[in-house]
């Protein structure tokens, strides 16, 4: 019985074949179906994140803002963006966005005519074309977790303004974390009590009532319609963590 090793792997019977990686890599008249397998994607993804941390390690604090990319420019809710933004870079955060229009835009705008850093994280997407003009430093991702860890990893707080699917995504992964104790001293800010507040009463009077959530999961997140707060409760944030032992302040547990 033959065998025959792929790698770690032993293979016998009908699981040999007959050509080698090598093979494979240097002969150009071979099939190409082997660059979309699974392996082949672990190896994208490990590039992903190669590529943000990278990027993104001396980006020094820095405040993540959500919002929808369908947000008119000519829109209050874009004007608060902008004058979040702003405010933002002027107490010395970088501005991460996920490099959109709409709202994420705003806050793009705001940072980069501060003179701060403004940050995109884009991604692949079949109805979104590139980063917004505002973004100083873009990455573009295929994967949505790889994006997500970048935003976690390199943020100090969130600032959610209205939106949709994936912003409420990514609402409620931060939740999640800070909830289960897998990140600590992370501000997250509903910005716009009118759009948020029925979500609030809802979470108060349903999920809570209901027993789904403990009393103090509502302490987890901050409504408000003042950008002078919020920015107040990230710089607080970060003199609580600056405060921390030097071995509690990393995101991640």
């Amino acid at each position: 019985m033959m065998d025959k090793f792929r790698g770690p792997m032993r293979l016998r019977r009908s699981q040999v074949d007959y050509i080698t990686h090598d093979q494979r890599l240097l002969d150009s008249r071979g099939p190409s179906d082997w660059v979309h397998t699974d392996p082949w994607r672990v190896m994208r993804i490990q590039a992903e994140f190669i590529e943000g941390f990278g990027s993104l390690a001396d980006l020094g604090p820095a405040i993540s803002v959500f919002g929808s990319a369908r947000t008119p420019n000519d829109h209050p809710d874009f004007a608060q963006g902008e004058a979040l933004g702003r405010k933002l870079a002027e107490a010395g955060f970088a501005v991460i966005t996920g490099g959109g229009p709409g709202a994420m835009e705003a806050a793009n705008k705001g940072a980069s005519e501060a003179g701060g850093v403004s940050v995109g994280l884009g991604i692949e997407l079949p109805f979104e074309a590139g980063l917004n003009p505002w973004v100083d430093k873009g990455i573009n991702f295929r994967y949505f977790f790889a994006r997500k860890t970048m935003f976690i990893k390199y943020s100090q707080g969130y600032v959610v303004l209205p939106g949709g699917v994936g912003t409420l995504d990514e609402l409620f992964e931060a939740i999640t974390l800070v909830q289960t104790g897998k990140i600590t001293s992370f501000p997250i800010v509903l910005f716009g009590s009118e759009y948020w507040g029925g979500l609030v009463d809802w979470i108060r009077d349903t999920v809570l009532a209901r027993g789904m959530i403990g009393s103090g999961d509502l302490d987890l997140f901050h409504l408000t319609d003042d950008v002078d707060e919020t920015v107040e409760l990230m710089l607080k944030a970060r003199a609580e963590r600056a405060a921390r032992p030097a071995e509690r302040r990393g995101q991640w547990d």
